[in-house]
């Protein structure tokens, strides 16, 4: 980003009319997404700050950006010396700071389309104690400076099969029609793209990492539509459409379609026959609010809203984030399969690496605890972050079912893995380095699941303190793993599980401690989390959720530690049930072991040391069938029995 990029936004700030005195430019595309396609990374464009979470303001002297803990370090490197970072959670949230330092009725501009109805109330309020107005911008005027924007996605809309999906879509429109009625709502406006994707069984390649298609839906009692680009949409998906009654329109026809729904005009050629068995009636309204439209103020955005009559809008998060979240039978067991299936890719990736550092580097390798016998591989033969993880993918890419990776894989060596969301280039990344820790966060796309594992690894000498946080990492992760708790717990309850072993140190990790796991979707997924953020509070755990475990422990320029695996709810049987509630607990499904030689044995019970032989013994019966010979000793000798020393 070159300063001619702050001057032309500037300068289009200053003959916007009303003349704009700032212009936040958010991080997210027209549905509010964590991951966007490189056309909508304009916020990335004007800072230079790859992180997927983020927002920059630009007033007229100054550039700052905000971003949270997990890329503090990443941002200050990224930043040049025009901008300031603001951490969230220790400096002034934006609307604040715009408050406390943009002057009376100061204009703040804004693409309607890349902000939520939440944020945006939010920012009104807060700028009226100096009637300071939130404008919205006639276009995005980031994308009148981006020249070298990229064009849009061609890819085609994906049916997903239902021996995947585990669930017919006429069968998701009876239920959510059934909710609407609940809630007196005629309407729901679907903005997020893994919602459209999983309601229609649809999936595409529109976003990199996420298998979803550039789409808004609106469904009413008796019609339901999907908003496209029609050049994606084969024959063969329009007649997929078209049984099921599903109404395709073109994309950019969604604004103009809220309006009518807003006035009760929006009409469908399919009306009479959506996803109803024959027989049945349209589902009758109550007559004292016929009128409201339901939409979610989190994933819509502010564009669509100010279509509608806010009176008669019903603002409550989509009842499609908990249905999703909710795995059925076939999702369950299908996320189950890729995880071994993945488990085993990373096994084999240990076993490939802990050969390549012996050889290569003279490491003392994954089991010896020595000093390396320091070896100068040859330029060609040379391993970094980037050569490791992309053989890291080669081997998930052999695996049935693979369709991609899930997020960046975050490969990095010593001060690197300090990084939370550390993504190695191949220009600028780290060679790998046999005395020092190598932290590995991946994750895979597979038609029957998306995965996400994180393991951390020496293949030298750890030094005592590394091995201290190691344990006291894997302390947390097994605590939150072996968690029971009465029904209706929160993932804010739970937080303190993985933190409190780190705690007892003086240490803590910057990061939430888990995220749902999307059924062949988004890596990230709500509307559960396990985390200190209040917003952890708003949903209690349920059976059939998936979850990530994953606690760390980061000293900057030092290391990085993280243990994740991902878990799925379950009911639990308990010898009480106090209050009737009923219990539930967690059943780790990931695939790979830890480190023994990271692990002071000494320092864990008796219960966290069977629970480890345990996980251990499983993961070798399990990975078993994946294995070649080579690859089962060297699995056999990660997972044998420990115990504590007399």
């Amino acid at each position: 980003m070159s300063e001619t990029t702050l001057s032309s936004l500037r300068s289009l700030m200053a003959s916007h009319s009303p003349p704009l005195d700032a212009l936040v430019v958010p991080s997210e595309d027209y549905h509010q997404s964590e991951y966007v396609s490189a056309r909508d990374k304009r916020r990335e464009f004007v800072s230079g700050f790859s992180g997927s979470a983020g927002l920059a303001l630009i007033t007229k002297n100054e550039a700052r950006l905000w971003t949270d803990g997990r890329y503090f370090l990443q941002a200050l490197q990224q930043l040049s010396d025009e901008w300031t970072l603001m951490r969230m959670g220790e400096d002034p949230l934006v609307e604040v700071w715009i408050s406390d330092n943009l002057p009376e009725e100061a204009n703040i501009g804004v693409d309607s389309w890349c902000v939520s109805i939440d944020t945006a109330n939010r920012w009104w309020k807060s700028f009226a104690k100096k009637n300071q107005k939130l404008v919205t911008t006639t276009t995005d005027l980031v994308d009148e400076v981006w020249k070298t924007r990229p064009p849009s996605e061609m890819s085609p809309v994906v049916v997903h099969p239902l021996e995947f999906a585990g669930r017919s879509v006429s069968d998701k429109l009876e239920d959510l029609r059934s909710k609407l009625k609940q809630e007196r709502a005629r309407g729901l406006v679907i903005a997020a793209l893994d919602e459209v994707a999983w309601l229609y069984n649809i999936r595409g390649t529109d976003v990199a990492y996420c298998p979803v298609v550039h789409a808004f839906a609106i469904l009413t009692t008796n019609s339901a539509f999907l908003y496209v680009d029609k050049k994606k949409v084969s024959d063969e998906a329009n007649a997929y459409f078209k049984g099921l009654g599903i109404e395709v329109r073109e994309y950019t026809d969604v604004i103009s379609d809220v309006s009518l729904l807003a006035s009760d005009r929006l009409v469908s050629s399919f009306a009479s026959k959506i996803g109803q068995p024959e027989g049945t009636k349209d589902m009758e309204i109550d007559v004292d609010q016929p009128d409201r439209l339901w939409v979610d103020p989190t994933s819509c955005c502010y564009a669509l809203y100010s279509k509608l009559d806010a009176d008669k809008v019903l603002l409550q998060p989509s009842p499609i984030s908990l249905s999703k979240a909710l795995k059925n039978p076939v999702e369950l067991e299908g996320i189950k399969k890729a995880h071994v299936r993945d488990g085993a890719a990373v096994v084999q990736y240990l076993v490939w690496l802990d050969k390549q550092m012996q050889e290569l580097y003279g490491a003392s390798g994954y089991f010896l605890e020595a000093e390396a016998n320091k070896k100068k591989p040859s330029e060609t033969s040379k391993l970094t972050e980037v050569t490791v993880s992309d053989k890291l993918e080669s081997l998930r890419a052999a695996k049935e079912h693979f369709r991609g990776l899930s997020f960046p894989t975050i490969s990095s060596v010593g001060s690197n893995a300090a990084i939370i969301h550390y993504s190695p280039e191949p220009e600028a990344c780290a060679e790998m380095d046999p005395d020092k820790i190598y932290l590995c966060d991946s994750g895979a796309q597979y038609l029957d699941g998306t995965t996400d594992i994180t393991r951390t690894v020496h293949f030298g000498k750890p030094s005592a303190h590394e091995k201290e946080c190691y344990t006291a990492v894997l302390k947390g992760h097994v605590a939150l793993g072996n968690a029971r708790f009465p029904k209706g717990t929160n993932g804010y309850t739970l937080d303190i599980l993985a933190r409190a072993p780190l705690w007892k140190y003086g240490l803590d990790y910057r990061h939430g401690t888990g995220h749902g796991v999307g059924s062949y979707l988004c890596v990230h997924e709500g509307p559960h989390q396990v985390s200190f953020r209040p917003s952890a509070r708003n949903v209690p755990l349920q059976a059939t959720m998936t979850v990530t475990d994953e606690p760390g422990y980061y000293e900057d320029g030092n290391f990085g530690i993280r243990l994740e695996n991902v878990l799925v709810v379950n009911d639990a049987e308990t010898e009480f049930n106090f209050g009737d509630k009923g219990y539930l607990q967690f059943e780790h499904i990931t695939w790979a072991p830890y480190q023994v030689k990271l692990i002071n044995l000494d320092q864990l019970t008796r219960e966290e040391i069977d629970w480890l032989n345990t996980y251990h013994s499983n993961c070798k019966d399990i990975l078993a069938p994946f294995m070649n010979q080579t690859e089962m000793e060297w699995l056999k000798k990660a997972t044998e029995p420990v115990s504590v020393s007399a």
